[in-house]
């Protein structure tokens, strides 16, 4: 499972009792916790989880620097541009442990109860559970969010709870929802994440219009103040209901959360180096290698730090829309990889810091290898013919030059394959033979993105091939606007895996999510025989069934060339200025900075540094 950008970050807690109290006692069969697979990890006296601090000091304010604009309060639909970190004032039902492949744990919900076929769940609320107007949350709120985001959200959640039936009270402070069936073992930990949202609120207000209203949440933060488009400031609700839950306990250590928005990623860095932003999560490998050169870096003050990543980087590529004629042969799509020389990108431009991507599945353990064994091949013989024959005889391998920019070999693949599928070249241009139409599209770049000096190398090989190719950059607003709508030949995108991979999958690749504005299959891809293994997927028993099923849909999406796969990184880069505390245990399958605290005398150190040179900061 993996949420969109939308649903990013919907962080919160539930409250219990203080741990030197005794606990509840929990219902018959019902449990504080439930895994996708096995048990959980934490028992159910737990008090904290392990990557915390319990103890951890309170106050200050973090930094954050965001690129682009937001319009809109509301994260859960799609229309607007929402603010970052709107999830920190919203509580969901359970919050997932980051030291472990795919358990979540109560929050708002003090228990959970499935039974062995997982054809339902229920979910106890705790009455402590507390709105920031001091309402208690209540199953008619939890009723009222599911039922309306599933109608009035964004497409995600359509998709996202489509098997789910029903959301129904089930005796006082306890909600149950049925399931479609019996096979999707996945929903109980999915119905689980949802964020839970005031009816009382919403009611005489149109959730599915954007707004610039601040939203009543119960989270462990509120909007403080914002200023639309420029910034936003979160404040710690110092009456925050589920502050010593056990999965809360330990987190949101900050006194103040603020989100800066920067039109252009280069004023981002500056500002940054600045003492502006605080920390960031640094993609650029031009700016890790060049870009923090600064006084502050060589004194200690700004610290550069890669933290090892084990869990999913998911999968980033150049996408084809295949709704396009253009992008309708699998052999031009095949062909046009060709003229992607990553080796050389990664050379001269990433200073030799990523790895090819060439799994849909990268870094999870669940991608494909080698040829076939038994287990995927019992999923994949029943639609030999529906699928390339290479499936069964070849591992994919994305293409590979020597990394010297001189790709004429793989040029001369892609006009063999070119020709195979009835292009040729007829003065200068690359031309379908029978019609005469000229092969030409355009690819559209988010202009605060930094793909432009990745894509221009790119679009120069293609024309070599005589395709003719027009770079657009367009504004967040209009990109997110025509990504949603599809309206686009070939855009860059990332989409992120998890180590549990479930119905998201639907949305990804799905056929019903092609046809659905807003939905992550950006490809297009209508084929029944994906559809299929995707459902292999969400209803695999066991861990064994999951990897197997994982590989063969990877084997299927590779060899269909829907992407141009780029690169992965097995680290996160982390530029931070030296004024945090830290737990001394990191999570396994993440990075939690809600874990983390400012550093009262490392702060003032810091400060001090920047006074003395003149640095004013607001």
């Amino acid at each position: 499972m993996q949420l969109c950008r939308r649903q990013l970050l919907l962080a919160g807690g539930a409250a219990a009792l203080a741990p030197w109290l005794p606990r509840p006692v929990l219902a018959a069969g019902a449990a504080h916790a439930l895994a996708m697979h096995g048990d959980a990890l934490y028992p159910p006296d737990f008090t904290h989880f392990a990557y915390v601090d319990p103890n951890a000091p309170t106050g200050g304010r973090l930094t954050l620097g965001a690129v682009g604009t937001f319009d809109s309060l509301n994260p859960f639909i799609l229309k607007g541009d929402p603010a970052a970190g709107l999830g920190l004032t919203v509580d969901n039902l359970t919050v997932q442990s980051q030291d472990e492949p795919f358990t979540e744990y109560g929050l708002v919900a003090r228990s959970i109860e499935t039974p062995e076929d997982r054809s339902w769940v229920a979910f106890e609320l705790r009455p402590e559970a507390r709105w920031h107007d001091g309402r208690p949350v209540t199953v008619e709120d939890v009723i009222w969010t599911f039922e309306t985001l599933k109608t009035k959200g964004a497409p995600f959640y359509r998709a996202y709870y489509a098997n789910v039936l029903s959301a129904t009270a089930d005796g006082p402070g306890r909600v149950r929802f049925a399931f479609e069936d019996k096979t999707n073992r996945e929903l109980p930990l999915i119905v689980g994440q949802m964020p839970v949202l005031p009816k009382h609120w919403w009611e005489g207000r149109d959730f599915a219009e954007s707004t610039l209203e601040i939203p009543l949440g119960c989270g462990p933060y509120r909007v403080k103040s914002f200023e639309p488009g420029r910034s936003i400031l979160y404040e710690r609700v110092p009456d925050y209901w589920g502050r010593e839950v056990p999965a809360v306990r330990g987190r949101f250590n900050y006194g103040e959360v603020r989100y800066e928005y920067y039109r252009d990623p280069n004023v981002l860095l500056e500002a940054m180096k600045a003492g502006r932003i605080d920390l960031r999560v640094e993609n650029s490998s031009r700016f890790w290698a060049t870009g923090y050169a600064s006084p502050a870096l060589d004194a200690g003050m700004l610290v550069l730090e890669e933290i090892e990543q084990r869990g999913g980087g998911g999968v980033q590529g150049f996408v084809y829309n295949t709704r396009r004629e253009v992008f309708a042969d699998p052999r031009v799509r095949e062909a046009l990889a060709y003229a992607f020389d990553f080796e050389w990108t990664n050379q001269t431009l990433f200073y030799d810091s990523y790895e090819r991507t060439r799994s849909y599945f990268q870094n999870t353990g669940l991608e494909a290898t080698g040829l076939p064994g038994p287990a995927e091949l019992a999923l994949l013989e029943p639609y030999r013919g529906q699928v390339p024959e290479r499936v069964f005889t070849e591992e994919y391998v994305p293409p590979v030059s020597d990394g010297s920019g001189n790709i004429r070999d793989n040029l001369r693949k892609a006009v063999t394959l070119l020709r195979e599928a009835g292009w040729e070249v007829q003065g200068g241009r690359l031309v379908n033979a029978a019609t005469g139409r000229p092969l030409a599209f355009e690819l559209m770049l988010d202009q605060g993105g930094l793909f432009e000096r990745i894509a221009s190398p790119f679009v120069k090989n293609l024309e070599r091939l005589g395709v003719q190719v027009t770079l657009r950059m367009v504004d967040d607003a209009q990109y997110r606007r025509r990504v949603d709508s599809f309206d686009f030949d070939m855009i860059t995108n990332i989409w992120g895996q998890s180590l549990s991979p479930g119905n998201e999958q639907r949305d990804f690749w799905g056929s019903a999510a092609a046809d659905t504005p807003g939905s992550r299959n950006y490809a297009g891809i209508k084929d029944p025989v994906v559809d299929a293994l995707i459902e292999k997927i969400v209803e695999a028993p066991t861990r064994d069934d999951l990897a197997a099923a994982c590989a063969a849909l990877d084997r299927v999406l590779q060899w269909s060339f829907y992407i141009i796969p780029h690169w992965y990184n097995r680290v996160t880069r982390l530029a931070r200025w030296d004024k945090f505390g830290r737990p001394q245990i990191l999570p396994q399958y993440g990075l939690d900075l809600f874990a983390w605290w400012i550093d009262a005398a490392k702060e003032a150190e810091v400060e001090a540094w920047r006074r003395a040179r003149g640095l004013t900061r607001s």
